[in-house]
């Protein structure tokens, strides 16, 4: 199932840098409808940001355009848990 998902990290490249979820990889909010050909329609995204709210926004993205897209929600909730 693992193998199936695509962790994208919608936070700027900033905030990525200064901790993200392993195997993520980042493409900041105001970038995604111009990087979607980069992402593998055959996979579930499951998006990341620091609060949820830009995840949340990322997801109804990849909806429209047909991805199958969860919002994995706030990054902070992981890093607190380290």
């Amino acid at each position: 199932m693992i193998q199936n998902i695509i962790l994208i990290d919608v936070r700027t490249p900033e905030e990525f840098q200064n901790g993200h979820f392993p195997n993520s990889i980042n493409i900041p909010l105001h970038e995604l409808e111009n990087r979607l050909n980069e992402i593998d329609r055959s996979k579930i995204i499951v998006t990341l940001c620091r609060s949820g709210a830009r995840s949340e926004q990322a997801k109804s993205i990849l909806i429209k355009h047909g991805y199958n897209s969860s919002n994995g929600g706030a990054w902070s909730v992981f890093n607190e848990n380290k």
